[in-house]
């Protein structure tokens, strides 16, 4: 299978390898307009057509969208948010935590 940064892919086309994928990777990846997408480019100094991105997106875009969905975590994946802080499972342990958003008794 071809990867996205295979030269051989990207045969034939007016833009450089690295303005094509950049811009499928932002349309695929932030799920932006084409015309979004035209108007980043265009700040960046290229100035290419939506029409252009929409069919480089048809072209190389399944292969950017599998990428992107392997890299996403898996529902079964664990992710650590806080390292190193002891998460109690006792009710009355995480009292501070809990009535510190409470009016405070006069």
């Amino acid at each position: 299978m071809m990867t996205t940064t295979d030269p051989a892919l990207y045969k034939r086309h007016r833009y450089p390898t690295e303005i094509i994928s950049h811009a499928v990777w932002l349309y695929f990846r932030f799920t932006l307009s084409y015309r979004d997408v035209e108007e980043l480019l265009a700040a960046r100094g290229s100035g290419v057509s939506y029409e252009t991105i929409r069919q480089w997106c048809l072209k190389f875009g399944q292969l950017y969208a599998n990428q992107l969905r392997r890299r996403r975590p898996q529902t079964g994946d664990k992710r650590e948010i806080m390292p190193g802080v002891e998460h109690r499972q006792h009710k009355g342990l995480n009292n501070r935590a809990e009535n510190s958003h409470q009016p405070a008794r006069q």
